[in-house]
């Protein structure tokens, strides 16, 4: 190649499309407006600061649901932005950040990169940030946000330096404010050296994502710079932080004793006393982070030189036909399945694998001791068939109050074509097993109002076209569409709906059902916001 600087040059793209593509996103779209965000400034300063927020609940380990983004929003435009937005308007802004810009409405996003050394462009992938399905309190089913990689190298990769030096130089100014006792400026970095080996494990386990789906997928050349990358992280930080995290202690230990024999620390003092515990917790993390990542190095060459030792032997194999080879012989001598063990019998001649734990070899042996107490005997008996019974009884009587009350609530709007959340307030106030059934309690109105809220205009044959083209298990949990359809499907009444359509009126009116049935049985009022159901035949 004549330029040799041009060589990686879409892995350089690729950074510059972290930010080409979100300032794409953003520029592009006026429901800034709406919120008083009217240059791109101060739009890129709202979707920056949300990406850290989602960072520090992940460094945390902690959900980051949309209720929780916010609040955050919520409290940070109070204080500092200053917008006229209420509470909603700050999560409908932390929806539309997330789901719209930074996840492109769910779209795939890629970014275009020329490859100089095969002379074509590249689709380079890029995700900010990703979800998961998580429940609170064991019942309520969420989703909660983490940043993927991407994410990470975008607020991290404003350095301008290569990744495997990224660590060093971090550890080193990390050190250096040790050393000055700016403890302070020692936790941010701390934090950013937390980060990079919590990004090298996530690589770790996407690349052995990757190898058990199919090891072919993945070359030799990402092998060996992942490895690479993996000597260059545990070479000798393991030492290097235990040996800052005794100095943190001592230096904790000796300002405790000050604090109790000696004076009492000041303001300042006090200050930098819990950032040293800030630091000495995070040092904790980090040589967890660092044992992780070497586990998991090793772990990945086992299982990369297994995947292709069994896509080797896939080659060996031997293929027949069953017709010919099998049946047709056995039709023409049936005494011969006195013998079909001996065709058989190799599928099932597979030796068990075998490994020595050194651990368990060099660990103290102590004679196990049995402890019969004769005297006290106490019987259990669990029938687990007769319990998961009872789960799915209780699943399924759920499920009935879901349909019920989405059944109540379509009634009224097939009626008259449309109807309010006040209207069916009035309608219901004197008829108390009709608001039961319409609400059978909170949680269950909520979710259902929430979802529709949410979806605002739902097409009926599309639901139906998506269902016919993909096989799908029934969850056994609250579903919108899945309900929707079977409702359409199973009452007569509703066969006619083609759309159903949600929107909140914004008049600023509150609705309130008196006398709902709460679940320790006792009765309350219950307000919410007015909102217009809609339905197309």
């Amino acid at each position: 190649m004549q330029y040799e600087f041009l060589k990686h040059f879409p892995r350089r793209m690729k950074n510059v499309g972290l930010y080409a593509l979100l300032i794409q996103n953003s520029a592009q779209k006026t429901t800034w407006k709406q919120y008083g965000f009217l240059t791109l400034g101060e739009q890129l300063n709202v979707v920056f600061a949300v990406m850290l927020y989602i960072m520090e609940q992940s460094l945390k380990e902690e959900h980051c649901t949309m209720d929780d983004i916010g609040a955050y929003i919520d409290t940070v435009n109070t204080r500092h932005f200053q917008k006229s937005m209420s509470y909603d308007e700050c999560r409908q802004l932390g929806d539309f950040v997330v789901n719209v810009i930074l996840s492109n409405e769910g779209r795939v996003m890629y970014f275009e990169g020329f490859d100089f050394e095969e002379n074509e462009y590249q689709n380079l992938h890029i995700s900010y940030v990703a979800n998961r399905i998580i429940y609170i309190d064991q019942e309520f089913k969420r989703t909660s946000y983490y940043l993927t990689d991407d994410g990470y190298n975008l607020l991290l990769a404003t350095l301008e330096i290569e990744n495997n030096m990224k660590l060093t130089i971090h550890e080193m100014i990390f050190q250096m404010h040790l050393e000055k006792q700016s403890y302070d400026k020692a936790v941010e970095e701390i934090k950013n050296v937390f980060n990079l080996l919590r990004i090298q494990l996530q690589k770790l386990q996407e690349a052995m994502g990757k190898i058990r789906r199919n090891a072919l997928n993945y070359s030799v050349k990402d092998y060996e710079e992942i490895l690479l990358e993996n000597l260059d992280t545990i070479s000798d930080t393991k030492q290097k932080f235990q040996n800052y995290r005794e100095m943190v202690k001592s230096r904790v230990q000796a300002m405790e004793e000050e604090n109790i024999n000696v004076k009492r620390l000041s303001e300042k003092e006090e200050e930098s006393l819990g950032h040293l515990r800030m630091i000495e917790m995070y040092l904790n993390r980090t040589i967890d982070e660092h044992q992780k990542i070497l586990n998991s190095h090793f772990d990945l060459k086992a299982l990369y030189t297994k995947e292709l030792e069994t896509l080797t032997q896939m080659s060996l194999i031997q293929r027949f036909p069953l017709r010919s080879e099998l049946y047709d012989k056995v039709l023409e001598n049936p005494k011969a399945l006195r013998n079909l063990d001996f065709f058989l019998r190799p599928l099932f001649n597979q030796e068990p694998s075998k490994v020595y734990n050194l651990n368990k070899a060099f660990r103290l042996q102590r004679p196990v001791k049995k402890h019969a107490e004769e005297d006290i005997a106490e019987e259990l008996d669990f029938d687990e068939e007769e319990w998961m019974r009872e789960q799915e009884r209780l699943r399924k009587e759920k499920l009935k109050r879901y349909e019920t009350s989405l059944c109540r609530l379509l009634g009224y709007a097939v009626r008259t074509g449309e109807i309010s959340l006040r209207e069916i307030s009035s309608i219901t106030m004197e008829r108390e097993e009709e608001r039961e059934q319409l609400i059978p309690n909170v949680e269950i109105f909520k979710e259902i109002m929430v979802e529709l809220i949410k979806n605002q205009e739902i097409d009926i044959s599309v639901l139906a076209k998506e269902r016919s083209k993909y096989i799908q298990d029934m969850s056994g949990e609250f579903q919108l569409n899945e309900m929707l359809l079977y409702l359409v499907e199973e009452y007569r009444q509703f066969r006619d709906i083609r759309r159903v359509e949600t929107y909140r009126i914004e008049d600023g009116s509150v609705v309130t059902f008196e006398g709902i049935l709460n679940e320790d049985k006792t009765r309350r009022a219950i307000r919410c916001s007015n909102v217009l159901i809609r339905v197309v035949n």
